[in-house]
């Protein structure tokens, strides 16, 4: 299996000619999106400000990620639809394992704006080392709570 970046003309160049010669081929080919993974520091991130939210308003960790942070705030990035093998419209929630940095990001950003603004609470920046050491220590102080 090749990896082709399509940013990058020359391998887009090679991907086209590989494509090319399959579909002349007339072969079986699977085609599949690479996302650039998130980071395990950005995932922790994300559970803190989550656990720091909830610890706030009396919420456990499930409920703000599932109706606040995924249907919420981010429902574009999170509500999708689909139709089941009856012909059905069925709309499901994506899970967050399956976003890239880039969406992960975004959505995170969307999170701390509308807990900003909507609700008073002001989560910290990834680089604010004694608000997140703040936010820490008081998801463990509720964690049996949360």
């Amino acid at each position: 299996m090749a990896l082709y970046n399509l940013k990058n003309p020359y391998d887009r160049q090679r991907f086209k000619e590989k494509a090319n010669a399959m579909v002349l081929a007339q072969e079986y080919v699977e085609l599949t999106k690479k996302h650039t993974q998130r980071s395990l520091a950005q995932n922790s991130y994300l559970h803190l400000l989550l656990g720091y939210f909830a610890s706030e308003f009396g919420y456990t960790l499930e409920e703000v990620k599932f109706d606040i942070f995924k249907k919420h705030c981010n429902p574009d990035i999170f509500i999708r639809q689909r139709t089941n093998k009856r012909g059905n419209e069925i709309r499901y929630v994506r899970s967050s394992t399956e976003l890239d940095k880039l969406e992960m990001t975004r959505a995170i950003e969307r999170f701390r704006n509308y807990s900003s603004a909507q609700c008073g609470l002001y989560l910290p920046e990834p680089n604010e080392h004694e608000a997140i050491f703040f936010a820490q220590q008081q998801v463990e102080q509720y964690k049996d709570f949360v």
